[in-house]
């Protein structure tokens, strides 16, 4: 089955209901909306050749033609490749040529950034600028029906950074995407046809996985005007739209309850916020129950089980009676409905209740693989099991407590950062010798790039605003380190691995400038 059935059930069952929302106006409905989709999809396989099965990426900011994009390569039968749009310009480069992109979907915006790239690029045989002239003539073009695809064939390829700072392609088949969805209703929260869904979030990635319960169910799907995350408009959309879900990273929670709580806004206009994508501090989330009510659920999921490994319920987020109430709070839940979770030793035994291992899951959600990386495919997929590679343990009840992650995957303002892609940089530099990067606990992003540098002559050593500017031109703003310790050496093991547990303590007794 293909995922843009949701879209064809949808529009044929409920032609003029409202879908997509610019803001508070509706800028179609969904006959519209599938329409469009099959008229880019008859564009994409008449006028620009492609064929079933080949990518199709999308480098924009959020905007409601980004769904429209998104259906019209699945209607096609083709692969979409969102592609985070804050990512550097080399960054966009390397996953076009890796996923062997055919054709690319750019906002004015971001097109000075993507469209010299493509001379280095072959594989891209057409760039569509999608708040243009051109795409306008694109929706004008004949429609056609839908494209039948098998449920194993590829729908949404993602890509998520590795350990080694080298992008890897998640692939997502139809089979996972509806797995996904049907997780949604069974453990996350029901959809109404009045419900909104608002992507404050990058669409690219977590955010806009959640179209697709609400498609399904015809609801609304609102993009706010500025196109992301800003409290006070999704304040002002929850009033004018009403019935407003939205999918958060806990900083953004945080910021919104704030927010609430400073202006004394009401907020029966939210339904559902979800929360996921990095750690959520107890003390915030009591907080956010005070000032907001009972909207909240927390999701723990990766792009290679997207969404579905865990989830605690709004019921028990709510359950203040229950004498392990603080415990639950700080769990992630329990495991979904369509997935098997359990904690093993590095050998893959199960451990018993209590004892903290590695996070595996097994079910239609996971991936069915890395593109074109069978070496991460058989590290990370066992015996049918996905290794999440974070570390936890369940309680009796079968609440999965977060211990750490594995990887030293950094997690700031709910983006992942890979410290060996930022080190690499920074060793470009001639005067760095050695370099080490973690995380800092920080109240508004959850965590913060910190680096530590071993320079080649500690007389002179790099300015701050040097390293600074070899990171912008290499990697994206948001992973450039915050903050630089430059030190004598790095403390090392008798096999000479760094201890990372030790700088993180080091920066403790920092008193966070430059040093």
């Amino acid at each position: 089955m293909n995922i843009a059935q949701l879209l064809a059930r949808s529009a044929t069952v409920h032609p003029t209901r409202p879908a997509i929302f610019l803001g508070s106006r509706c800028v179609v409905e969904y006959r519209g909306f599938a329409n469009r989709s099959a008229c880019i999809a008859g564009y994409l396989r008449e006028t620009v050749g492609l064929a079933a099965g080949d990518r199709v990426a999308l480098f924009m900011s959020n905007c409601p033609a980004y769904l429209e994009v998104l259906y019209g390569i699945w209607w096609a039968g083709l692969v979409a490749v969102p592609i985070n749009a804050k990512l550097h310009a080399r960054e966009l480069a390397f996953i076009l040529g890796n996923a062997g992109a055919a054709c690319l979907f750019v906002d004015s915006a971001l097109a000075s950034q993507a469209i010299p790239l493509l001379g280095d690029v072959g594989c891209v045989k057409r760039t569509i600028v999608a708040d243009s002239t051109a795409y306008a003539d694109l929706l004008a073009a004949a429609p056609i029906a839908l494209q039948q695809r098998l449920p194993d064939d590829l729908a949404w390829l993602f890509y998520t950074s590795g350990t080694t700072g080298q992008p890897k392609g998640v692939m997502q088949t139809h089979r996972n995407l509806l797995a996904m969805t049907s997780c949604y209703f069974s453990d996350v929260d029901p959809v109404d046809p009045n419900d909104a869904i608002v992507y404050a979030a990058p669409m690219s990635h977590g955010a806009g996985f959640y179209n697709f319960p609400h498609v399904l169910k015809a609801a609304r799907h609102v993009v706010p005007e500025s196109g992301g995350f800003d409290a006070g408009e999704l304040v002002l959309l929850a009033q004018q739209v009403g019935g407003l879900s939205q999918f958060a990273a806990p900083t953004m929670v945080k910021r919104l309850v704030d927010h609430v709580a400073r202006v004394g806004a009401d907020p029966t206009g939210f339904k559902t916020i979800v929360y996921g994508g990095g750690p959520m501090y107890v003390q915030d989330i009591q907080h956010a129950l005070e000032v907001m009510g009972n909207r909240f659920v927390q999701i723990f999921g990766q792009g290679e089980c997207p969404m579905c490994i865990t989830a605690l319920a709004r019921a028990e987020l709510a359950d203040r009676a229950n004498p392990r109430w603080l415990e639950r709070i700080a769990s992630v839940g329990i495991a979904q409905s369509l997935v098997e979770v359990r904690v093993a030793d590095e050998h893959g035994g199960t451990l018993p209740t209590g004892e903290t291992g590695e996070i595996l899951a097994r079910g239609d959600p996971v991936m069915s693989g890395y593109w074109r990386n069978a070496e991460a495919t058989a590290k990370t997929l066992r015996d049918g099991w996905l290794w999440t590679g974070d570390l936890g343990c369940f309680d009796a009840d079968g609440f999965l407590t977060l211990k750490d992650r594995s990887k030293d995957v950094i997690i700031s303002g709910g983006s992942n950062i890979y410290p060996r892609e930022v080190e690499e940089v920074l060793l470009k530099h001639p005067a760095v010798r050695e370099v080490s990067v973690v995380g800092q606990p920080d109240a508004e992003w959850g965590e913060v790039v910190v680096a530590f540098v071993v320079c080649n002559d500690t007389t002179t050593r790099p300015s701050p605003s040097d390293l600074d500017a070899l990171c912008l031109a290499n990697i994206a703003r948001f992973k450039r380190p915050k903050q630089y310790h430059f030190i004598a050496n790095l403390p090392k093991n008798n096999y000479g691995k760094v201890l990372k547990t030790e700088l993180r303590n080091q920066i403790q007794s920092n008193d966070g400038r430059h040093s």
